[in-house]
């Protein structure tokens, strides 16, 4: 089975600090919507349940993989918000992938409290929408 390559660090401006903006080569392989946004899926990197969705914009994802806490653009109050910073809720990167059509991110945490705003664990807790469940002999 092949390896998947080691993750590749963000090069480092002058003086230690990290890029003021998005590197040009994983800004081209991002796909984004209308509003400029990427959809980010946070999964918990050790069980790896999904806890939620977010969305970003370049700057969101440059200050996401620079910073070690995942960094949010808010499309209802159009700022940005970092995980944790008012509800104590921290998500530290883990990793960080792009599919494979570049217009989504999955973001590995450590999750340290509820992922929900709600404050339920996960965002879709409780919220299932009873489909029909299928299986592979049908």
């Amino acid at each position: 089975m092949p390896q998947s390559p080691e993750p590749q660090s963000l090069p480092v401006e002058s003086a230690g600090q990290p890029p003021r903006e998005l590197p040009a080569d994983v800004a081209a392989l991002l796909k984004h919507d209308g509003a400029g946004l990427i959809a980010a899926i946070i999964q918990q990197h050790d069980s790896k349940e999904v806890l939620m969705l977010g969305w970003m914009d370049d700057e969101a994802l440059r200050r996401t993989l620079t910073s070690g806490r995942v960094t949010f653009y808010s499309r209802s109050r159009q700022e940005y918000w970092r995980k944790g910073d008012t509800s104590g809720h921290f998500q530290y990167v883990k990793s960080v992938a792009l599919d494979c059509d570049g217009d989504a991110l999955l973001i590995n945490v450590d999750q340290v409290g509820a992922a929900c705003h709600t404050g339920t664990h996960t965002c879709f807790e409780g919220r299932g929408l009873g489909a029909v469940v299928g299986s592979r002999g049908e």
